[in-house]
């Protein structure tokens, strides 16, 4: 400090370098002097109040390392990208960006922690020397654990927070970011696992067991606590497996993070916020070992407190001295403040009630300077692209988390989740991507290598409304596959299973009541092209109230190879057993029996109520044909089921194989890339309209479409070339006198047959009519004259023409050396 207030006394401050300076920051990104010509004049000068901050600060720093040697010490004027020492309060630059995405602290703490990179303390136990604006920073998108803070913290009190920076120790892998240890958070780790008996479908048909004496609740409660202490154990295995070894540097390794007081922005508790993964953390954390200061735009406070429990027993009280020494005793606090502005606002406002003066405002203590950064600029490429260069890799428990940053893939592909099984990541579990902003509105795609299946969603708006696809090979046939569709399906179609010989499908909101049907086919086939019918069919029904129980179909079955069908209708009121009945279809004509005639003994009924009278037999017969329609509209049903599959697939693979995004105006990206589309149009549409000028001021461009070769003319076709524009030219000519002609003597035909008129009516004509006849002779006399005008005009100019075509084609570079020889 003595050094550079000789420095600063003698006027030489731009020379102002720390020679001797261990800088934790990577060195190619300390500024030149070249640089340095471009920045403001407060990156390489100090201004009056900020030199004698940093006479206090370095009074207070003798002073401190006197009263405490046995304490580091304290990060208070750090150089910054100039070389030049900057009290680090005066680093923050407290900003509210235009960005409403920014206005939360979760939102500025994850925004930093994706933009930036980390370049680690070298070495791990001592303080910065360096710390860079958080403009600079924002440029080159590396920075240390301070830097990190430094912009945090500056987005936060822009956004009222009261936050702080935290200058401290913490323990290795928050300081190094190493989250190998810890869980993904994409990972839900509290999945409920779905028994056998909540996928089974209870048998509303079955006699239900006498009921147990017991206590649900108690049950309840036994159960959780048997699970949680199976949790417990399991996690506590686990992390003594995955214990990481001993740390030597364990309660020195410096870190810095933010604190968030509570009283502003509905803020109920202080908690901290590790910059680094923009995670929030309890005070109380075991994390955080230790802090020695914290400071804002306001102060900077050294704790007085123990640290031996780390920050369990921390206290936060700022204006508690006895607790934080501050640097600038007596300055404003950010609570004071706002209690100074409501007083401010309430004296003005009983100063003009009483019409009195206001009082002379007090000499202050020394106040914080301004910030002596750059305004901080977040555009909005940045928020796009989030990441430095775009994409972001982090590995976790057994996880490894790719993200990219909108269209920077051409697949669309924006996150990755890869989860492994073991702790070395050599064996792939499954792989979870998410997408967006793809044509054929994929949006999430899981591969699970273990069961060998690959999961598929899309959101609405696709062909054929398909949301959801599992499968186990696009491509193959013979494979169990389950499809979901949306509920705005016509056919009521929400679900779809195949297996090898089966196909079941589940419908909603249809008007016939039908949700389930099964297809039943031989093993071997495969739904590949024109497949034989299904050996059965089963259909259920939900109940239809305007029906009779007795005549609601609840389920019937297509027993195809056996040529039976069989119905079984919805239990009636206090009923156990539902009526059934047993259809066997008659057979039809061939070339060697007649058709079989339907008897009673080819239906077998069981009725519920013995009471009830007995079908007849033509019902019976009429409800077998109704039943026979039903089987050959199900049938082509199925049919056409199983042609839709063939075409998702078909479609599946044409849009895997020309992936297509796209480009929303309302970003960068798309605006940046609709913008040079429409250059490019431009372009074109400039390019086209001067080859169309120039191919209209191109005499020969007709003729040069019957030749060849265009580029090189012998002497023969440079002959033929002018003789036929001569020759077009001659009959262009003539066209044009005969229309002049003909438009001449069709006025001067209408001129006589008028007179014709006149002289045979004119004793018969009134004023008025004789006035019309003379402006209409006096107008085709009008015409006539110029018809005839023009036609002189043309007959003269004809050969003067001629002479000028003939010596423009004499001088065009194609014709030119031919014609002159």
């Amino acid at each position: 400090m003595g050094s550079h207030d000789e420095e600063q006394s003698s006027g030489s401050e731009e020379e102002i370098i720390i020679n001797d300076l261990h800088v934790s920051a990577a060195q190619d990104l300390l500024r030149t002097l070249e640089q340095t010509e471009s920045l403001p004049d407060s990156y390489r000068l100090n201004s009056c109040d900020e030199t004698r901050l940093l006479d206090i600060s370095l009074n207070f720093q003798r002073q401190y390392s006197l009263l405490f040697p046995e304490r580091k010490v304290l990060l208070l004027c750090p150089a910054n990208e100039c070389g030049v020492k900057k009290f680090v309060s005066t680093t923050l630059q407290p900003t509210l960006t235009l960005h409403p995405q920014l206005y939360t602290w979760d939102a500025c703490a994850s925004f930093v922690a994706d933009f930036l990179s980390l370049e680690p303390l070298e070495p791990p136990v001592e303080l910065p020397r360096c710390v860079f604006s958080s403009s600079s920073v924002l440029q080159s998108q590396r920075a240390s654990c301070f830097e990190f803070s430094s912009l945090l913290c500056s987005l936060l009190l822009g956004a009222n927070y009261d936050a702080y920076c935290v200058s401290g120790y913490a323990v290795r892998e928050m300081c190094l970011l190493d989250q190998s240890l810890q869980v993904c958070p994409l990972l839900d780790t509290q999945d409920k696992v779905v028994t056998s008996e909540q996928e089974h479908q209870d048998n509303k048909y079955t006699v239900k067991p006498l009921r147990q004496l017991k206590s649900h609740f108690v049950m309840q409660q036994e159960k959780k606590k048997q699970e949680a202490e199976a949790v417990l154990l399991h996690r506590q295995t686990q992390q003594e497996s995955e214990r990481p070894p001993a740390d030597p540097l364990h309660g020195l390794r410096v870190h810095c993070w933010v604190l968030v007081l509570a009283g502003s922005r509905s803020v109920q508790e202080n908690f901290f916020i590790d910059p680094l993964t923009g995670k929030s953390y309890d005070t109380t954390n075991s994390n955080f070992l230790g802090i020695e200061s914290a400071w804002n735009d306001l102060n900077y406070y050294v704790n007085m407190q123990d640290c031996r429990n780390g920050c369990t027993d921390m206290l936060f009280d700022l204006d508690d001295v006895t607790l934080w020494e501050p640097v600038l005793f007596g300055a404003t606090s950010r609570k004071q403040l706002i209690v100074d502005v409501v007083k401010k606002k309430e004296s003005r406002m009983m100063s003009r009630i009483n019409n009195d003066d206001e009082e002379e405002q007090q000499p202050r203590a020394f106040e914080m300077p301004r910030s002596w950064t750059s305004p901080i600029c977040i555009s909005p490429k940045d928020l796009e692209r989030r990441w430095p260069a775009g994409q972001k890799t982090s590995r976790y428990s057994k996880a490894k988390l790719d993200q990219f940053s909108p269209y920077l893939r051409p697949d669309g592909l924006l996150t990755r989740l890869t989860c492994y099984t073991h702790l070395d990541c050599s064996a792939v579990l499954s792989v979870k991507e998410w997408y967006q902003n793809r044509n054929d509105q994929l949006e999430q795609r899981e591969k699970n290598h273990v069961e060998n299946f690959t999961s598929e969603r899309f959101t609405r708006g696709r062909p054929f409304h398909l949301l959801f696809h599992r499968y186990a090979h696009l491509s193959a046939a013979d494979t169990e596959r389950q499809m979901e569709f949306s509920s705005v399906r016509v056919d009521g179609l929400v679900r779809r299973v195949e297996a090898p010989g089966v196909m079941t499908e589940t419908f909603e909101g249809r008007d016939d009541f039908l949700f389930y049907r099964r297809a039943d086919f031989l093993p071997h086939v495969q739904f590949t092209g024109d497949e034989p019918p299904p050996t059965k069919v089963v259909e259920r029904f939900h109940r239809n109230r305007k029906k009779p129980a007795g005549q609601d179909v609840a389920e019937r079955v297509f027993l195809l190879a056996q040529r039976r069908v069989e119905v079984t209708y919805h239990l009636e009121d206090h009923r156990f057993v539902p009526s059934k009945r047993s259809f066997i279809k008659p057979r039809e004509s061939t070339e060697e029996q007649k058709e079989e005639q339907f008897t009673a003994d080819m239906v077998s009924s069981f009725q519920v109520d013995p009471a009830e009278q007995p079908v007849q037999t033509l019902v019976l017969y009429e409800m077998l044909v109704a039943l026979m329609e039903d089987e050959k509209k199900v049938l082509l049903q199925i049919k056409e089921s199983q042609k839709e599959v063939r075409d998702i697939l078909a479609c599946r693979q044409q849009e895997e194989t020309n992936i297509q995004l796209h480009f929303s105006p309302w970003t960068t990206t798309g605006a940046a890339r609709a913008h040079s589309q429409r250059l490019e149009m431009e372009r074109a549409a400039a390019e086209e309209q001067r080859w169309l000028q120039e191919k209209e001021q191109d005499l020969l461009a007709p003729l040069l479409v019957s030749l060849d070769d265009t580029e090189t003319l012998t002497a023969s076709d440079a002959k033929l070339l002018h003789q036929r524009c001569v020759d077009q030219f001659k009959l262009r000519l003539v066209e044009q006198a005969q229309l002049i002609q003909e438009r001449y003597e069709q006025e001067t035909a209408e001129l006589e047959d008028k007179q014709l008129w006149f002289q045979k009516n004119q004793l018969n004509l009134n004023q008025q009519q004789k006035q019309e006849y003379q402006n209409y002779c006096s107008k085709k006399s009008l015409k006539i004259h110029v018809a005839k005008k023009r036609l002189s005009i043309h007959r003269d100019s004809a050969p003067q023409k001629l002479r000028a075509l003939d010596q423009r084609l004499k001088r065009d570079a194609r014709l030119a050396p031919h014609l002159i020889s």
